[in-house]
C-alpha cells in the first residue's frame, strides 16, 4: 500500500471562485478527484505544478456554457487527490497510468484534451495511447526534456526545489502570472499543502526530468515523431509574456510535433489560465465547436 496524506476536507471551503463538489475514484490504494460541471462531449483539462483543477476555474464557463462537459482532475499528489509520501512516486509514466484510468473508467469518448505545463507531457501521451481522445489544446507546456535547461529560470527552479523541502506553491503560482494573484487566491493554492510531507509531488516531478547527460534523445525525438504522425487536429496557445516557457520555446515545440501555435495570448504568462482564463475558454470553446 502506498503511504500518502490526505487533505483535510476543510482545507477547500469556501475557495474564491470554485464552487464545484469533487468526485472520487481509487487508483491503486489512492483517493482520486476530479470535479465534472456541464453536459455534452467531454473536455478535459490537465493541471500542471504547483496548480491544481482551480486554475481552470475561469477557462471552464465558456467552455459550459458552449455546451461541453468539464472535466478537472487532480493529479496524485496534488489538489483534493491523495499524495504519496514519496518523491520518487512521482514518475511521468506513473501519471500517464493514473491519467489513462480516469478516461478509461468515467468511459469517455471524443475527448478534447487541455494540456498545460506538467499537464502536456502526460496528456500528449494519454493521447497516443488511446483513441478516446479526439482533439487537444496544447498550452504553455514542454514535451523535450532538453528545452527546460535552456530556460535559466528553469535550472534556478531546479535549484531552489533541491534546496528545500517547504515548497511555497502559493507564491511559486503569483510568480508565473503577470497579474498580481490576491492573497486569497494565493491561500487557495496553498490549500493542498497543509504540511511538508504533503508536498512530496512538488518535488518528485521536477526531480524526475533528467539532466542534459541523462537525457534519452532516441525515446523524445521517437515521441515528437509520432506526435507529428497523428492526424488528430491539435490548436496551441500560448501566453506571449511567458518567462519559465518562451514564446520562442512554444515555437520550438509545435515545431517539433508539425504544428504550429495558434494563438499568442498579451498580457498571459505561463500561468496563462490566471493571467487571461476567459479568453482561453472561449479561443476552446470556438475551436471545439467549428469542428475540427
Amino acid at each position: 500500500m502506498t503511504e500518502a496524506f490526505r487533505t483535510p476536507d476543510e482545507r477547500f471551503a469556501d475557495l474564491p471562485g470554485f464552487p464545484f463538489e469533487p468526485s472520487y475514484r481509487t487508483v491503486q490504494d489512492l483517493r482520486l478527484a476530479h470535479v465534472t460541471t456541464g453536459d455534452g462531449p467531454p473536455v478535459v483539462m490537465l493541471h500542471g505544478e504547483p496548480a491544481w483543477s482551480y486554475i481552470w476555474r475561469d477557462v471552464v464557463p465558456p467552455v459550459r456554457e458552449a455546451g461541453y462537459r468539464c472535466i478537472l482532475p487532480d493529479h496524485v499528489g496534488f489538489g483534493r487527490s491523495d499524495k504519496p509520501l514519496d518523491p520518487g512516486w512521482h514518475s511521468p509514466e506513473r501519471h500517464v497510468e493514473v491519467t489513462t484510468s480516469l478516461l478509461d473508467e468515467l468511459d469517455l469518448h471524443d475527448v478534447t484534451m487541455v494540456v498545460h505545463d506538467w499537464g502536456g507531457p502526460i496528456g500528449l501521451a494519454v493521447t497516443l495511447a488511446t483513441d478516446r481522445v479526439a482533439r487537444v489544446v496544447i498550452l504553455d507546456t514542454v514535451i523535450d526534456p532538453r528545452e527546460v535547461w535552456v530556460s535559466d529560470l528553469w535550472v534556478r527552479f531546479r535549484e531552489f526545489v533541491e534546496s528545500t523541502s517547504d515548497f511555497p506553491a502559493g507564491e511559486i503560482m503569483r510568480a508565473t502570472c503577470s497579474r498580481d494573484l490576491d492573497d486569497e487566491i494565493v491561500a487557495a493554492y496553498d490549500a493542498p499543502f497543509p504540511t511538508t510531507e504533503s508536498k512530496a509531488a512538488l518535488t518528485g516531478l521536477p526531480m524526475s526530468i533528467p539532466r542534459p547527460g541523462s537525457i534519452d534523445v532516441a525515446a523524445t525525438e521517437g515521441f515528437c515523431e509520432a506526435l507529428r504522425a497523428d492526424p488528430r487536429p491539435m490548436m496551441a496557445i500560448w501566453g506571449a509574456d511567458d518567462l519559465i516557457l518562451s514564446l520562442a520555446s512554444g515555437e520550438r515545440l509545435t515545431a517539433s510535433i508539425g504544428r504550429r501555435i495558434d494563438h499568442v495570448i498579451p498580457g498571459a504568462s505561463h500561468g496563462i489560465q490566471e493571467d487571461q482564463g476567459p479568453t482561453v475558454g472561449r479561443l476552446i470553446a470556438d475551436w471545439i465547436s467549428s469542428g475540427p
